[in-house]
């Protein structure tokens, strides 16, 4: 993710998430700092946003900040591969855990979770504006064995094109 992208990713956050979308100014002071955050957005072929996840690494921890998709491209591989991107990252950076919140009413992001290795260890009573709780989930990083596999009947990757593109 770069500053260029962000006036289209602040329009999908309150697009998506309009009780608890994030300010503008939070996405630039992220953004800011590189020496703990990694964010990324998906693009399809034609260069649309359609997806977009952020990092926070300060070790021995990882935390994801951030994972969204738009919901026409739900269930085709979008988010898989912005959450193995952000699991990598911190691998890559020495944590030794990846956190994150998930809404208690998002089975699907718990689904997605799960399916990753990530386990339940605690919950946040209320932690949304609205009042939902949140599930506090964790992979410890030595699990980690890679994205589990997904593919179609021909073998071939199903998720379509995509490109991820990070500022470096």
């Amino acid at each position: 993710m770069t500053a260029a992208d962000l006036t289209e990713v602040h329009r999908l956050e309150t697009a998506l998430f309009p009780v608890d979308a994030w300010p503008l100014q939070m996405f630039r002071d992220e953004l800011a700092h590189a020496d703990t955050r990694a964010y990324y957005v998906a693009e399809d072929g034609d260069g649309r946003i359609i997806g977009y996840a952020g990092l926070m690494c300060v070790l021995p921890i990882a935390d994801v900040q951030t994972i969204a998709v738009v919901p026409e491209r739900e269930g085709a591989g979008v988010g898989s591969r912005l959450l193995t991107l952000l699991i990598e990252e911190a691998r890559r950076r020495g944590a030794a855990d990846v956190l994150l919140e998930v809404r208690r009413d998002n089975p699907r992001a718990q689904r997605l979770y799960q399916w990753f290795g990530f386990r339940q260890i605690h919950v946040r009573p209320r932690y949304y504006r609205d009042g939902v709780d949140a599930l506090i989930m964790q992979l410890p990083l030595h699990e980690w064995q890679g994205p589990p596999a997904r593919t179609g009947a021909d073998g071939a990757d199903p998720h379509g094109p995509l490109t991820e593109k990070d500022p470096s």
